[in-house]
């Protein structure tokens, strides 16, 4: 392919975690910046980028599903596939028809050079025009890496190297975003709770960003429950901390827990959740559940079930356990039944909708900042602080505004009210 002066359309898209979503805005802007349009879709594109994930077999199927999707959609795409499931199992992906490149997470973000060197420009008649890219949360990478090898995770064998990005970077980081629109900043890693640079730890980090930078609301991703200490939830006296906390449970039964590698026992889980609801008026706690790990009992199941009906969490993720190749719940003895696993999993599904719904009434009548993010047919969508989903009509343009709204009734996935 001959070089020339025209870039070609990129077509971004990404699964998984924030983290990922991280890096492709990062991309993005360096896409942009080296002269290459951002396309809306792959039918718009000269190429498609799909930073995969690879957590669950699902995700993996996901990823080969969108990658033929988008060459269904465009013949003519070039694609490219990068990240998690890239650098785990790259020739699965080399394998589908159309994908040209597979960069694993050693050289996703070098992908700006890899087009360069191959021409860069478009196969399809004219290179679209670079769009605005311009979103109301902004994802930023502060911490990459995890040495934990909890027995069902793949993330340690995927992202193994441990990264702190530096305080300052950060503080810059932040202040181009505010500078940009952008309202909210999500601070994402593999494990952020173990951020540590020049002798920085992560609430060191949250105060100088609160102190440095006037970003309207700081949002942090995930976090384990020893990470919850006094001093850190401390901070959230500063309004601009998003009251949310994701904090991964898994199970809650705690031979489960010992089996599966994690790092707490129930008893220290519902000690952090306690600090946190103590501490933070309206906080919403929300987390993840594995259903069918390997050896569990029903009354194992039964544990977790009872655990999560009294957390009163804000929002429940269930997982059907999967076994990921290499790890050392892979080799575990005890497999249980696929049937067994769905009909757990229907059941900790139905507590999470229950506890779920729980939470939100308890915000009804009240009047909540939202995030107003995105418009389908009148109605549009945006996030409070404490992550619940808020729907209200208008005629005006709300993208990236923070307006009060009364919740007047649940609706959807949320709740909903009128200015």
């Amino acid at each position: 392919m001959e070089k020339n002066d025209r870039k070609a359309a990129v077509a971004l898209d990404s699964l998984g975690c924030k983290l990922n979503q991280a890096e492709m805005q990062r991309l993005a802007e360096e896409l942009e910046k080296a002269g290459y349009g951002i396309a809306d879709s792959p039918e718009q594109a000269d190429i498609y980028v799909l930073n995969t994930c690879t957590v669950t077999h699902v995700a993996d199927r996901k990823s080969r599903h969108l990658l033929r999707l988008a060459k269904r959609l465009n013949p003519s795409v070039r694609l490219i596939a990068i990240g998690c499931y890239a650098h785990r199992a790259p020739r699965e992906l080399e394998e589908i028809k159309g994908v040209e490149l597979v960069l694993g997470n050693k050289n996703k973000m070098d992908l700006v050079k890899f087009l360069d060197n191959a021409g860069g420009t478009p196969t399809q008649a004219e290179s679209r025009p670079a769009q605005n890219t311009r979103r109301s949360r902004a994802f930023l990478k502060v911490q990459d890496g995890c040495k934990n090898f909890c027995a069902y995770c793949i993330v340690p064998f995927v992202r193994a190297d441990e990264i702190s990005v530096p305080g300052n970077d950060i503080i810059e980081q932040v202040k181009k975003k505010t500078d940009a629109g952008y309202r909210e900043v999500v601070l994402t890693g593999t494990e952020i709770g173990e951020y540590s640079c020049d002798g920085l730890d992560l609430e060191g980090l949250i105060r100088n960003i609160l102190a440095e930078t006037n970003v309207s609301r700081l949002r942090l991703s995930s976090l384990q429950p020893h990470h919850i200490t006094p001093g850190l939830i401390s901070l959230w006296r500063d309004a601009r901390l998003c009251p949310h906390f994701h904090l991964s449970l898994q199970s809650g039964s705690d031979a489960v827990l010992k089996r599966m590698n994690r790092r707490y026992t129930t008893a220290g889980y519902r000690r952090a959740v306690e600090l946190i609801c103590n501490s933070v008026p309206g906080a919403a706690v929300t987390t993840d559940v594995i259903a069918g790990f390997p050896g569990e009992t029903d009354e194992e199941f039964r544990e977790t079930l009872e655990f999560c009906e009294k957390t009163n969490f804000a929002r429940i993720h269930v997982f059907p356990f999967s076994p990921r190749p290499g790890t050392a719940a892979s080799k575990m003895p005890g497999r249980v039944p696929d049937a067994v696993v769905k009909e757990r999993s229907r059941h900790m599904l139905s507590v999470a909708k229950e506890s779920a719904r729980s939470y939100q009434q308890r915000f009804l009548g009240k009047t909540m900042d939202v995030l107003w993010e995105q418009e389908s047919g009148g109605v549009w969508s945006g996030l409070t602080g404490n992550y619940i989903r808020v729907y209200a009509k208008s005629s005006d343009d709300l993208t990236n505004k923070i307006l009060s709204l009364k919740l007047d009734k649940a609706y959807r996935d949320g709740a909903r009210g009128d200015f």
